[in-house]
């Protein structure tokens, strides 16, 4: 006895993958849209990825586009529309400190790290609560221990931190300016 394969509609396939993409609120995986599909209707994968494709090029020239992140799928508003969206939430973006803000480039640029990397990068002590909340917030994640004596922990960026700030992958992060070096007479 063989089993009958019935594949979903293309038109129909783009229909259910927006709608799932859009109703998750958080990044779709494509093993996760694989998922959707009972056995006998599961699309190819080829077919899945066209769909996506032909997704997000309908979405050229709108106010919202299909996003790839390092998690999956995601709907996202274009940048240049931020001032007009961020009017929808009354709570405001939480303020980094520059601390924070420079630790957080320090792992994401030198990765892996120690927080005695960072310390010697900065040139400053790193607060524990800095590292803490960058680990609350899942920005960076443990990456094992350094074989140096005291074993201290190695910090690497995460999926959430990719995903946070609309990239697939580190590559993808803006090229740091060369540091000329200043000579004083």
């Amino acid at each position: 006895m063989t089993a009958i394969v019935i594949f979903v509609d293309p038109e129909q396939l783009k229909i259910i993958l927006e709608a799932a993409i859009l109703a998750a609120g958080e990044p779709v995986s494509l093993e996760r849209l694989f998922g959707l599909f009972q056995e006998v209707e599961r699309p190819s994968e080829s077919m899945l990825k066209q769909a996506l494709t032909e997704l997000e090029s309908s979405y050229c020239g709108r106010g919202i586009r299909l996003k790839r992140v390092a998690s999956g799928y995601c709907f996202c508003t274009l940048p240049e529309l931020h001032p007009w969206i961020r009017g929808l939430w009354s709570q405001k973006r939480p303020r980094y400190t520059r601390a924070f803000l420079e630790t957080l480039a320090i792992i994401a640029y030198k990765q892996p790290v120690t927080r005695s990397d960072i310390e010697a990068i900065r040139g400053v002590s790193v607060s524990p609560n800095i590292i803490k909340s960058l680990l609350d917030q899942e920005w960076i994640q443990s990456a094992g221990q350094r074989e140096v004596p005291g074993r201290p922990t190695l910090y690497v960026t995460s999926k959430q931190f990719l995903d946070h700030f609309n990239m697939k992958e580190l590559a993808e992060l803006p090229v740091l300016p060369s540091i000329v070096a200043v000579a004083y007479e």
